[in-house]
């Protein structure tokens, strides 16, 4: 089977992201990533490919894959067919599964994320508990969500009818996977996009024309090198204006955009709003935490 692909998910500078895809979508591809991701199918039928395993799938398949291990899920449609869910896509880092490891070892996380690393179906009972959970991390208040990952995550603990896909024989190899030319590109992107990035300097490292590079990067990302660029120096930006005080001005700058009028247009077609207002959107998030006490109370003001 040729390499996967690599895929950046844009985490915007959290521990964990939800959204939902259709098919055809960009990420509907033979590709891997450094998160944990649990994937739901919500419509049609079709074969899954995790690691060396090749199976079928229908409504209801609920699976977890662990970093770096090559998945995906393809549609048995007829051809021109337009699907607009999918599926619901829950990825989160590492980091924030060893915090909640720690934080509550009743959950048993580390023997999950140990099955993970081969991929693990779940049970249809787990799936359809799990279902209606995912289904409001997507769609309601952005401030419920850890509460309902968390139960996701003890639900997919306590099953005891989930097995692994993968088989035991089977490593998965990243490093080597991102030797082909255009996962190297996607690395070296990741670490300068603060720079000016150009791509006649990219497609010389993918030993191919502009053109084609241009075509090629479009059909793996979903969107322009400008645009990619772009995305990334925003969530960067999203970092800076919610954990430091710098000046708008400079965080400009320093996320790689030449001028300031053309970072606020960038970021509200992004973002949906000024980097001031998100700035303070944050801050007023920040306070509110800041009002409930570590037991769980309210904090009287003095």
């Amino acid at each position: 089977m040729n390499a996967p692909d690599l895929e950046t998910p844009v985490m915007d500078g959290e521990a964990f992201r939800i959204w939902t895809h259709g098919y055809p979508y960009r990420t509907v591809r033979w590709h891997f990533h450094p998160e944990f991701e649990i994937h739901l199918v919500t419509e049609t039928s079709g074969r899954a490919f995790v690691g060396d395993y090749v199976g079928a799938f229908a409504p209801g398949n609920l699976v977890m894959t662990g970093p770096d291990l090559p998945h995906n899920w393809v549609s048995d449609v007829a051809p021109g067919t337009v699907i607009d869910r999918r599926c619901i896509v829950l990825q989160f880092t590492r980091g924030f599964l060893d915090g909640c490891s720690a934080m509550f070892p009743m959950l048993d996380l580390p023997s999950l994320a140990l099955d993970a690393k081969a991929g693990v179906e779940f049970s249809a009972e787990t799936s359809r508990a799990v279902d209606p959970l995912m289904r409001q991390m997507c769609d309601g208040e952005a401030r419920a969500r850890p509460a309902l990952l968390l139960r996701i995550l003890d639900l997919l603990g306590r099953d005891s009818g989930r097995r692994t896909l993968a088989s035991a024989g089977y490593r998965s190899e990243p490093a080597r996977y991102r030797q082909t030319p255009l996962n190297r590109v996607l690395d070296h992107i990741a670490v300068n996009f603060e720079h000016d990035v150009r791509e006649a300097d990219l497609a010389q490292r993918c030993g191919v024309t502009v053109s084609a590079f241009s075509r090629l990067f479009h059909r793996h990302t979903g969107m322009s090198l400008p645009a990619y660029v772009n995305t990334l120096r925003i969530n960067r930006a999203c970092q800076l204006l919610a954990d430091t005080a710098q000046s708008i001005t400079d965080i400009c700058f320093s996320v790689g955009f030449n001028n300031v009028s053309n970072f606020n247009r960038t970021f509200r077609v992004l973002k949906g709003m000024t980097p001031r207002a998100y700035r303070v959107c944050q801050r007023q998030n920040s306070a509110c935490a800041r009002t409930w006490n570590h037991d769980g109370q309210e904090a009287m003001a003095p």
